[in-house]
């Protein structure tokens, strides 16, 4: 198994590969070359004609040379490999045709063959990004030093892969947890949102286990060390999204599924034409090679080159506009298809923290009076719970009282000669059946309550929950309307977990989850569902959204979960992803209407051409008229509206 650092000195090495490759100038320097000599052709007059055809011939040589002979020729060599069968693409369809118009002294028509397809190639390669999915941020929170407790008692600063099973480790309050154990002494509260996606930090205490990456808060504590580095649940997160991003292909787009049968029949077809020819048809062999050759011309799909370009490039600037980023127009093509959509809780379908939603004080109790001192508790508190209550409460009596934070017991201050104590309700004793028929009433919806004490005698509870988003419900309704499944996939408890379901609508829970079974349960309902999309927003939900055919992640979530996702929906807004799914729907079927647009027009240029109708030249007038026709077409995305969503 790879350690961590030879997985980053193997993401960088690949990282590199990939830029230069993928992004590399000298394609686009060759095409512009090519083009600029196609250009300096036209401006010379017929008494230089061999010079014009020599022009013309290099122009089609440099603009083509990446696109027709290392792209076409080689990927046809490779995926003809990866399937055992012939895999051919259109690249090499419309290199022989380029061959086929110059070696009918049509240099120019040639020429301008290639630079329609190759420009047509590069805009789509723009348009996809193309760029791999980095880990970088992900590789940068994981831990790489720790505090190891020798056997006299001091501590010395050690690397991370160092560390073996048993070991002993100090963690002080505000450090980064190094790797997986269990706690020996102290207690803490660990925010383990990079592991479970919740951001009210757990409690810790003597004998409770802890993980790599994650935070720790005001306390300090001793722990042993349980995995090896190699083996902790974050090095899992990486080590998954590693090897999803290895196992992912780009998905196949309608043209990339229908390309390789077309090509494989018209090179079937045009030499069978030539050979059979001036037997049946009885024409001379110069005239069948002629004829099939311009057949090979009105047979190449210059339109449906351009059959996707326009419709993505319209769609994902639509969508940029309305506030969603697309890294590849195949993306948006899987979610019009999808067929189950799986959501993160917790800053994906919920806003992220906790509000109050409950509370109660008993008749006997000021209640003025009693916010008032809760107030000022909880100021002297840094606990999320603390700036809910805030966000609540107004303060109408400004209060001074000295707060002790006791991890497991809560709050607790004097005022007047007497003791107040806010914490969690298993904090208590002799609690009467009131506060505890409201505890397990507003539990059971999923909140997390709190009770307020006075003098350990409990006189009020508060209920707090992270409540859905907005628009998380419209959402939700939109997609099982669309007949898609949806499921809730969270590391909260299932009770919380069913209780938002419920609120929203959601077909399925899954509760209790840890980042590796998330990527699991993708791979399970891809199996029963088919496309799968995931919304997510954490570092743990990283594996999932790189697993998933479509992998979305909010804008205000992790830098992690934004680099590995493939929509990003900005201002966390859920109606933007009705949005996406909308015009998604739209772009596939605009893509439909240019693809038998663009295959009626090659039928009738092959009839007319069989025929003896058409030649060289009206054949490429009629396809640069379809391509245009196809733009236009495509073109119309840019002030496509979604569907709007209920408010």
């Amino acid at each position: 198994m790879e350690t961590i650092e030879e997985q980053q000195s193997q993401e960088k090495h690949n990282h590199n590969h990939d830029h230069d490759h993928e992004h590399g100038k000298m394609p686009i320097v060759l095409y512009f070359i090519g083009l600029a000599l196609a250009v300096i052709a036209l401006f010379l007059n017929e008494d230089y004609q061999l010079m014009r055809n020599i022009l013309f011939s290099i122009a089609t040589i440099s603009a083509g040379y990446h696109v027709i002979v290392l792209e076409g020729l080689g990927e046809t060599i490779e995926n003809s490999k990866n399937q055992k069968k012939f895999m051919p693409n259109s690249h090499i369809l419309m290199g022989l045709a380029a061959i086929g118009a110059s070696l009918m002294g049509n240099f120019w028509e040639g020429t301008l063959l290639i630079l329609i397809f190759s420009g047509a190639h590069f805009l789509e390669d723009y348009a996809e990004g193309r760029s791999k999915r980095e880990i970088t941020k992900l590789l940068e929170m994981n831990p790489t030093t720790a505090r190891l407790i020798l056997p006299d008692g001091s501590t010395k600063n050690v690397d991370v892969s160092e560390l073996k099973v048993g070991d002993q480790l100090q963690v002080l309050n505000g450090d980064q947890v190094p790797i997986d154990g269990v706690i020996l002494s102290g207690s803490t509260s660990i925010d383990e949102s990079s592991i479970n996606g919740e951001s009210i930090p757990k409690e810790k205490y003597k004998g409770d286990g802890v993980f790599g990456s994650t935070i720790n808060g005001t306390g300090s504590f001793t722990m042993k060390v349980t995995k090896e580095n190699e083996d902790t649940v974050f090095s899992k997160i990486l080590q998954l999204v590693n090897q999803n991003q290895d196992n992912q292909t780009k998905a196949a787009s309608i043209i990339q599924k229908f390309e390789p049968k077309y090509v494989t029949v018209v090179l079937i077809a045009i030499p069978l034409f030539m050979l059979l020819a001036p037997f049946l048809l009885d024409w001379t062999w110069s005239q069948s090679v002629y004829r099939g050759l311009v057949l090979l011309v009105a047979a190449s799909p210059c339109a449906l080159a351009a059959a996707t370009v326009s419709a993505t490039l319209s769609t994902t600037s639509n969508l940029a506009k309305k506030g969603v980023l697309s890294k590849g127009s195949s993306y948006l093509s899987q979610l019009a298809d999808t067929q189950a959509i799986a959501f993160d809780k917790t800053g994906t379908l919920t806003k992220g923290k906790p509000e109050v939603t409950n509370y109660y004080f008993a008749d006997s109790v000021n209640e003025e009076n009693m916010i008032d001192i809760v107030v000022a508790l909880e100021k002297e508190s840094n606990h999320p719970l603390a700036d809910a209550i805030l966000r609540k409460f107004e303060q109408k009596n400004k209060l001074t009282i000295e707060v002790e934070n006791q991890i497991g017991k809560g709050l607790t201050g004097d005022y007047k000669g007497r003791n107040y104590r806010i914490g969690k309700p298993t904090s208590f004793d002799d609690v009467s059946d009131e506060y505890s028929r409201l505890n397990n009433e507003w539990s059971s919806e999923g909140k997390t309550v709190v009770y307020v004490a006075v003098d350990e005698a409990v006189i009020g509870l508060i209920a707090l929950m992270d409540v859905p988003s907005e628009h998380a419900k419209e959402t939700i309704d939109y997609f099982r309307e669309q007949g898609i499944h949806t499921t809730l996939i969270t590391g909260d408890s299932e009770m919380t977990g069913k209780a938002v379901a419920k609120q929203l609508g959601i077909d399925e829970v899954i509760a209790n989850v840890m980042p590796e079974d998330k990527s699991r349960i993708i791979d399970e309902q891809k199996e029963k569902y088919g496309v799968v999309t995931m919304v997510g927003d954490g570092v743990n939900d990283a594996p999932a959204l790189v697993n998933a055919d479509v992998g979305i992640a909010m804008g205000d979530g992790t830098d992690v979960a934004v680099e590995v996702s493939d929509l990003v929906l900005m201002q966390n807004d859920l109606s933007k992803l009705v949005q996406s799914h909308n015009i998604s729907t739209k772009m596939n079927r605009v893509i439909w209407q240019n693809v038998i647009f663009s295959m009626a027009v090659v039928a009738f240029l092959v009839v007319v051409s069989f025929l003896g109708l058409t030649d060289i030249a009206i054949s490429v007038i009629i396809h640069e008229g379809s391509t245009l026709v196809v733009i236009l077409n495509g073109l119309r995305l840019l002030r496509s509206n979604s569907k709007p969503i209920k408010n």
